[in-house]
């Protein structure tokens, strides 16, 4: 791999705080597109656009994705006066649609927290567990890897908040209703001694928290317990149907994009999915034209 390859990642993760995951997709990308193509600071115009024909078999996503990586590496070069022309222009540009996220009604929701409610009258630790993640998850919006890993510390004794770290190590408040902290409290009383997740793996890892798949399994199979197809449901579902919901109540855009802990409010725009129709009554009602003439 080349020292430009390795400058571009290490400011990738200093000026914009990106995740391993992402550096590490980035490297694969253009440590590929390089064995393809030869050194990718000297690399002609030509030589890029021949790399339609070599990635001719991947997904328009996965194509896309590819040629992110390089268009930003290139921008990154002629920022640093490492090469005199951008020659990023020849990638290919796939059209890809980023599919909505499947969504759930009002009355699913409401199935939902109905099983783990009664599930939870017992006060089996199991059971209050799950009815805590769920209201997390749909009460505060969270991503599935920033509930599991949960410290203890991000739950304050006073105010109706978390301390989230989420996407790029980039910290933010997240309200926590009274529903949600009453179940965090309830939570909190059976929690298993030790430990610094909220949510502790049962192996008793001293650092140890529940992971995504079990996260997975617990809600599919309260979906099925609660009469749901399984497959409609899992944490990055609940959190649409926070944004959406919210959205549906009234919510600010950017109120949404600050409780996501979106970097883009285009991000936002997409994730929270609102039919036409209602957009059409938004303007109708509340565009300054909207109840007649411009006035005067």
């Amino acid at each position: 791999m080349s020292a430009e390859i390795d400058a571009f990642l290490a400011m990738l993760a200093a000026e914009r705080g990106a995740a391993a995951n992402t550096l590490a997709a980035y490297r694969r990308d253009l440590v590929g597109a390089q064995a393809l193509i030869g050194p990718l600071v000297t690399a002609p115009r030509a030589a890029l656009a021949g790399l339609a024909q070599h990635w001719s078999g991947f997904a328009p996503a996965t194509l896309a994705r590819k040629a992110s990586a390089l268009r930003q590496f290139y921008g990154f070069l002629a920022e640093e006066g490492l090469r005199g022309d951008d020659p990023s222009s020849a990638l290919p540009r796939p059209v890809t649609r980023r599919p909505l996220p499947r969504i759930l009604g009002h009355a699913d929701i409401a199935a939902l927290f109905a099983r783990a409610e009664s599930e939870a009258e017992g006060d089996s630790p199991p059971a209050l567990r799950l009815l805590a993640l769920l209201e997390l998850l749909y009460g505060s919006g969270l991503r599935a890897t920033e509930l599991v890993s949960l410290p203890l510390a991000a739950v304050p004794r006073d105010a109706p908040f978390l301390t989230v770290t989420g996407k790029g190590a980039k910290v933010r408040m997240v309200p926590v209703s009274t529903r949600a902290r009453a179940a965090l409290s309830r939570w909190l009383a059976v929690r298993p001694a030790g430990g610094r997740h909220l949510f502790p793996s049962r192996s008793g890892a001293k650092a140890g928290h529940l992971s995504r798949i079990r996260l997975y399994q617990l809600l599919k199979e309260l979906a099925a317990r609660a009469g749901l197809d399984p497959a409609r449901v899992g944490p990055h579902v609940l959190r649409h149907a926070f944004a959406t919901h919210l959205l549906e109540g009234g919510a600010d855009l950017r109120v949404l994009q600050t409780l996501l802990g979106h970097a883009d409010i285009a991000t936002t725009q997409i994730y929270t999915h609102v039919d036409a129709a209602r957009l059409v009554a938004l303007v109708n009602q509340r565009h300054p034209l909207a109840s007649g003439g411009r006035g005067g």
